[in-house]
């Protein structure tokens, strides 16, 4: 193959159809014209002369530095006859294979030898970060962003260097200038793949922080913040007016003290009995708690919206004429009364008013709006007298809130308050896990409490026991172990639910004599488990305590028809009869209609047929291996371990209580262990009472 480099005007090169490279990058295009406009062309082209006509060649690699040239020109950067370097080649039959080889085998540049080149020439050549965005076509704030990249903690710098994150994750971590931060961030996300998202990493990054354009951000000032001695980092990867404030608790005092003397002033000038600050943009819920709502009285209307409620009332009165006489009302009608009355509502809600007499007993909270300002939040509430509760049967706080009514409000941030918190409850939290016998009562009690009322708002713990989604909707299975289920919830002993207070709840939950409180805990353990098909994940370690409990299915369930036969095919039946008596018994129902077939297998294996004694014994045996605990043909067989885990059964002078106690009735005759299930119904298909003695 012939090869030359031949300096030729760029009036005289056209893109060659040869050339691969069909799709382009309107930016990075951008961003090499300029870059060849500063520099010039510094790299070759690959052509091949025009036949015929002499000094013309077709490019077929470089088209992109051709067009950028070209492009120049236009605009009168370069003259028309620039010189680009062209190295020729003879054979225009390589021009593809050329041209392929050209971009195919081209390697990204790592970014972060990219970031820290950007960073070599400032410090060697004495650039501003505005020149080199001008000699690249690039934005400043590109520069500025890989400067800050460049910089990133050296873990963090080490782990993009080598592939281990990716160029968004690098750049969450440069959201803040604070290189301790990020390799702090870094090492406690690390190996943690289902925590280490950018999204996860910019929150870790902003614990404490906030954005610029937080409420109150706005409500403090970026001046009062800054003369406070507060930093903010601007994040240099972001469209949005993004800076972070990194001060979290200078900006809370802040807050607190710019909304303190707000409060004050507000009310000096409205009169409200009291006034008590959030500084935040919503009023928690729990800072309402037990406090009760004013009404707000009506009050004039404007001129326009009370034409409008004039319009309103006639309009339903025509309504209402038409209906009388026609005997009812039509669907349209009754539409419209209900758009009618709604739009009524909502013109006399807005017309209500606070008096004067309402402000003087009035609790107000302030609170900074979305736009930085303080407001008074739109809900008023009866300010509790000195040693009055706040509402009577409602949580019990109101001795609390009567006793913070009289002391003045502490200047803590919402920071401090919740570190405070945080200790205190680890100090309660140590003397928890210390006493065994308390953590279970009260372990238990959080369960139970969460499950049998809706909603638990105030219940200052993350325990639950919370039972799982059914597999099938509305699904009823009616079995014995149903059956018995039920009776167990019934015989529960709910006195201790009667209690309003979450307070009074758990010292008549405590006490429950043991008996009553193990039920419970049963219980609440029992309804968490989940329904997992067999051979998928988590099926083996019910398998594996179906096992431990000693759980003797088939005493408990039979195939019916309705539960099996009538779900699976004719010829599956018969297979099974097959399997437990032979090809004669496949036989004598092989003519069989699947309807009277899968009856006739009911009775079969419920012990109702007259066949052979061990026939009958391996009908009654039979079960599905969706059914099992234990695989087809092995005995049960207790785990290693198992006596120090917890025998299911108990001793019998150690039965927490008899079914007469618990409300569980018992399979007297059964029940040879106290504290076990029984085993079941009987071979005859009798079904089970339910429970020996609930422990």
């Amino acid at each position: 193959m012939t090869q030359s480099i031949l300096y030729v005007p760029a009036a005289n090169l056209t893109k060659s159809p040869s050339n691969v490279r069909k799709c382009g990058d309107a930016v990075a295009d951008a961003q090499l014209e300029a870059n060849i406009a500063a520099r010039g062309v510094l790299q070759n082209l690959i052509g091949v002369p025009v036949a015929r006509r002499k000094g013309q060649y077709r490019i077929t690699a470089g088209g992109r530095r051709l067009d950028a040239v070209h492009r120049l020109i236009e605009k009168g950067t370069f003259a028309a006859d620039y010189p680009v370097p062209v190295m020729t080649v003879g054979n225009a039959g390589d021009a593809i294979e050329i041209s392929l080889s050209e971009n195919f085998f081209r390697l990204g540049m790592n970014p972060a030898d990219a970031c820290r080149a950007f960073q070599d020439i400032i410090e060697t050549e004495a650039k501003t970060p505005a020149e080199i965005a001008t000699r690249f076509g690039l934005t400043e704030r590109f520069v500025l962003g890989r400067l800050r990249l460049a910089g990133l903690a050296e873990p963090v710098f080490e782990a993009l260097r080598d592939g281990t994150i990716t160029l968004d994750v690098a750049k969450a971590y440069a959201s803040t200038s604070d290189t301790a931060r990020q390799a702090a961030v870094f090492e406690q996300l690390k190996g943690a793949y289902y925590s280490a998202t950018v999204n996860e990493i910019r929150r870790a990054l902003a614990h404490g922080s906030c954005t610029g354009q937080d409420p109150k951000a706005l409500f403090v000032g970026r001046a009062a913040y800054i003369e406070a001695g507060g930093r903010i980092d601007g994040d240099l990867f972001s469209d949005a007016d993004s800076e972070v404030w990194r001060d979290g608790d200078l900006l809370d005092r802040l807050a607190d003290e710019k909304l303190a003397a707000a409060a004050t002033a507000i009310r000096a000038r409205d009169g409200y009995a009291e006034i008590r600050t959030v500084a935040a943009s919503h009023l928690p819920y729990m800072e309402t708690w037990g406090l009760r709502e004013i009404e707000r009285e009506p009050g004039p209307l404007g001129h326009e919206a009370e034409a409008r409620k004039a319009e309103i009332e006639a309009e339903l009165a025509g309504i209402e004429t038409l209906a009388a006489g026609a005997g009812g009302y039509s669907g349209e009608q009754n539409d419209r009364i209900e758009v009618l009355e709604e739009e009524l509502g909502a013109i006399l809600d807005d017309s209500t008013v606070i008096t004067a007499a309402q402000k003087a007993t009035a609790l107000a909270y302030v609170t900074i709006g979305a736009d930085g300002r303080p407001q008074i939040h739109e809900r008023l509430f009866v300010a509790p007298a000195a040693g009055v509760e706040d509402a009577p049967g409602r949580d019990g706080n109101g001795e609390e809130r009567a006793a913070a009514a009289k002391v003045p409000k502490p200047v803590h941030s919402q920071r401090l308050a919740d570190e405070l918190a945080m200790m205190k409850t680890e100090l309660l939290a140590l003397h928890v896990a210390g006493d065994p016998h308390f953590a279970l009562d009260l372990g238990t009690f959080i369960m139970v409490d969460c499950a049998t009322r809706f909603g638990a708002a105030d219940m200052p713990s993350a325990l639950r026991a919370s039972a799982p989604a059914a597999l099938v909707q509305d699904f009823a299975s009616g079995t014995s172990a149903a059956e018995a289920w039920a009776k167990l919830v019934a015989g529960l002993d709910r006195g201790w639910t009667d209690h309003a207070g979450l307070d009074a709840r758990y010292e008549a939950f405590c006490a429950l004599d043991e008996a009553a409180r193990a039920a419970w805990l049963c219980w609440a353990v029992a309804r968490t488990l989940h329904a997992v098909p067999a051979g998928r994940t988590g099926s083996g370690f019910l398998d594996h305590l179906g096992r431990k409990l000693g759980i003797d299915v088939a005493g408990w369930w039979r195939p019916t028809a309705r539960n099996y036969f009538d779900r699976v095919t004719k010829p599956a039946i018969l297979d099974l009869l097959e399997e437990i008596g032979g090809a004669d018994l496949r036989a004598r129902y092989a003519a069989s209609k699947k309807h009277d077939l899968a009856a006739s297998a009911e009775k079969l294996f419920a012990g109702q047929t007259i066949v052979e004694a061990e026939l009958k014994e391996r009908a009654l045996a039979w079960l599905p291996e969706a059914m099992r605990f234990d695989p087809a043909g092995s005995a049960p067989t207790d785990a290693p371990g198992d006596a120090d885990c917890g025998d299911s059964a108990a001793p019998a002078d150690e039965a927490t209580g008899s079914a007469d106690e618990t409300g569980a009735t018992g399979a007297e005759e059964s029940a040879a262990e106290p504290g076990k299930i029984a085993a079941g119904p009987a071979a005859d298909g009798a079904k089970p009472d339910g429970l020996a003695e609930a422990a």
